[in-house]
C-alpha cells in the first residue's frame, strides 16, 4: 500500500510547493527553491542518464543474445559506447593508463577528442544531411497548388526564397514582404501554438500532481 501511495504523496507535495512558491515569492520559499530544489535538478539528471545508459545496454544485449533483426548494429553501438566511456575516464600518462573520475582530463585526451571529432561529429553530420532529401520530398508533395491553403503555402515559400534574389530591386521588395510574413501572420500562429503548448503543459502537470495521470508508475 505504501509503495503505491508514497510516490503520489511526494509528487503532490513537491508539485504544489513549486506552484505556490512561484506565485508567492516569499524569502523562505525562494531560499528553499534556490538552495534545495534546484540542487535536485542535476542529481535527477545524473540518475536519469545512468538509467538511460543501463536501459540502452540491456536492450542492446538482449537483441544480440537472441539474434534479433539487425543485431549487428547493437554490437557496434555497445562497442562504441564502452570505448568512448573508457577513453573519457582513463588518461594515458607516460607508459600506463590512469583512472580520472573527478576531473575532466579524460575529455581532453587525444583518443577521446580523436573519436569525437572524427567519428561522432561526421556521423551526426551524415544523419542530418539525410534530412535534406526528406525535406525536399515533403516540399514537393506539399508545394503543389491543389487548393487555396496549398497555394498560400507555396506563395509564402517562394517569397521567402526570392528575398535572396540577386535581381536588382526584387530582393529588396521580397525581403520586406518576407519580414512582414515573419512578424505578422507567422508570429501570430507561433504565439497561438505556444499558448496551446502552455495550456497542455499546465493540464498535464495538474493531472500528474492530482494523481490522475499515473504513467510514471507503470499504470495508465
Amino acid at each position: 500500500m505504501h509503495k503505491r501511495q508514497l510516490p503520489f504523496i511526494l509528487v503532490f507535495i513537491f508539485g504544489a510547493f513549486m506552484a505556490v512558491q512561484y506565485f508567492m515569492p516569499h524569502e523562505s520559499s525562494e531560499f528553499i527553491y534556490e538552495f534545495f530544489a534546484l540542487d535536485w535538478v542535476p542529481i535527477i539528471g545524473i540518475f536519469a542518464l545512468a538509467l538511460g545508459i543501463w536501459s540502452l545496454i540491456k536492450v542492446s544485449w538482449d537483441k544480440i543474445k537472441h539474434r534479433r533483426q539487425d543485431w549487428q548494429y547493437s554490437v557496434v553501438l555497445l562497442a562504441g559506447l564502452f570505448t568512448i566511456i573508457f577513453f573519457g575516464f582513463f588518461v594515458k600518462v607516460g607508459e600506463h593508463w590512469e583512472f580520472r573520475f573527478m576531473t575532466s582530463d579524460g575529455l581532453q585526451s587525444y583518443m577521446f577528442r580523436h573519436l569525437f571529432d572524427y567519428i561522432v561529429i561526421p556521423g551526426q553530420a551524415t544523419v542530418f544531411s539525410l534530412l535534406a532529401f526528406y525535406i525536399a520530398s515533403a516540399s514537393y508533395r506539399a508545394f503543389r497548388a491543389r487548393n487555396l491553403l496549398a497555394t498560400l503555402l507555396l506563395s509564402a515559400a517562394l517569397i521567402m526564397m526570392l528575398r535572396f534574389s540577386p535581381i536588382p530591386g526584387l530582393g529588396e521588395y521580397m525581403s520586406k514582404t518576407a519580414t512582414w510574413l515573419l512578424n505578422v501572420p507567422n508570429l501570430a500562429a507561433k504565439r497561438a501554438i505556444i499558448i496551446g503548448i502552455g495550456l497542455g503543459m499546465v493540464a498535464t502537470a495538474m493531472k500528474v500532481v492530482l494523481g490522475i495521470e499515473r504513467g510514471y508508475m507503470g499504470k495508465g
